[in-house]
């Protein structure tokens, strides 16, 4: 395994990176994870904004992460795990990401590989990778593919009389650099057709190659970069079925869109509570509204009511959203599955547009000072703006109309 790092990255870190997993603490429970995740938030917070603006790793930080035990919460209870609802996963990454936006979107593949598993994987297998992320262990991915039409057509899984190998390259692959396993996408023949599977990946494996190129403007420090294979040695037992699980009606699809909407929401918290902040302390009121505080601007004001209920608006759809799921998670049929889908639809598009309002509104109320570099407030914006452009928001207002109108299931996928 190699880890290609184009940028300067100090050996201790990388030490920290390449280290063995330990055994998290126990959560037992939505109480005490929620918990965890406030106490780690306030951490966090602290050089958030300094990883940015130095595109810092968080490689301390993650493993603090994992090792709190919010890594394990969606094991199902018959392994062993906590198996929190999903309304308090989506809690735990919002609160993460009112901290950092960039910490709060890492673990989100972790989570849909668990996801995946649960769903349709034998139980030898859900055995066997259930056990270990109890252990400590960390799941990346590596799905995405560009500079082709059909992603799933690149990466090939080879079936040959001495053994399975993989072979291809990805991109957009947050968390692999801090992973201890990348699930890959992965087509394989059968029968004269291509078939999708999700390929576990060792990270140190022979032949594989990560390397440091995410450089987008936003979400700057999740390692969302490329991942290479060389004819890299897998086992039949670490590859689980994917393009199955959704030829039924399962609940992978908005379960995994519902963490995204989680994201952008603890992204658009944390521009508030910074926004709330500068205006309180810092501001200077418009000198037509005769008030001596920024905070007393009647103006103002609207303009932080206005957010607060869209923030508020977009918390409670998501919040209905994950009820919703839960309740297709334990009764998947054709229709229950497509109104978790219409639900998390609707809560990612309010998410969406709350999360890029504050943002843009934390510079419009508290003035020109707040775009000092030393600040760096706008990590907000380039947060909300790079992560909400993982699938496209008006497909989504389709999706809901469609369904709302003529009855239109939504196509099931992990993009709606």
């Amino acid at each position: 395994m190699t880890i290609v790092y184009p940028t300067q990255i100090g050996p201790a870190e990388i030490g920290i990176a390449l280290s063995s997993a330990r055994r998290p603490e126990s959560i037992e429970n939505d109480a005490q994870a929620l918990a965890a995740a406030r106490q780690l938030a306030d951490i966090f917070a602290v050089d958030a904004s300094r990883r940015d603006a130095q595109r810092i790793l968080p490689w301390e930080e993650l493993d603090r992460f994992s090792q709190s035990g919010l890594w394990t919460i969606t094991v199902p209870r018959a392994f062993g795990g906590p198996d929190v609802s999903t309304e308090t996963l989506a809690e735990v990454i919002a609160i993460i990401g009112r901290a950092d936006g960039s910490l709060s979107q890492i673990p989100q593949n972790h989570f849909y590989a668990v996801e995946v598993l649960r769903v349709g994987a034998s139980e030898a297998k859900q055995r066997f990778f259930f056990d270990r992320v109890l252990a400590g262990e960390r799941f990346g991915n590596a799905l995405a593919e560009i500079g082709h039409r059909d992603f799933r057509r690149r990466t090939r899984l080879l079936r040959e009389q001495d053994g399975w190998f993989v072979d291809g390259r990805k991109f957009y692959c947050t968390g692999a650099i801090y992973a201890h396993w990348i699930p890959t996408l992965v087509v394989a023949e059968e029968a004269g057709r291509d078939v999708t599977y999700l390929a576990f990946v060792p990270r140190a494996a022979a032949g594989v190659t990560i390397t440091d190129d995410w450089d987008g403007f936003g979400q700057r420090v999740t390692g969302s970069g490329s991942v290479s294979f060389e004819r890299v040695r897998v086992e039949p037992d670490w590859i689980v079925p994917f393009q199955a699980s959704f030829e039924r009606p399962t609940t992978i699809g908005p379960f995994a869109q519902i963490m995204h909407a989680a994201i952008d929401l603890g992204i658009g918290w944390g521009a508030y509570q910074d926004m709330l902040a500068f205006l309180r302390d810092r501001a200077r009121p418009w000198i037509d509204s005769g008030v001596e505080r920024a905070a007393d601007d009647p103006l103002t004001l609207h303009q932080v009511g206005n957010v607060w209920l869209r923030l508020r608006a977009a918390e409670a759809l998501v919040k209905r959203a994950a009820r919703i799921t839960d309740a297709a998670r334990a009764n998947m049929t054709e229709e229950s599955v497509a109104r978790a889908s219409v639900a998390v639809a609707e809560a990612k598009i309010l998410t969406t547009k709350a999360s890029l309002l504050a943002a843009n509104k934390l510079f419009e109320l508290s003035g020109t000072s707040a775009t000092m570099a030393e600040d760096n407030f706008d990590r907000h914006w380039r947060n909300a703006r790079t992560h909400t452009l993982h699938d496209p928001v008006r497909w989504k207002y389709q999706a809901v109309g469609n369904y709302y109108l003529n009855g239109k299931r939504p196509p099931r996928h992990g993009a709606i």
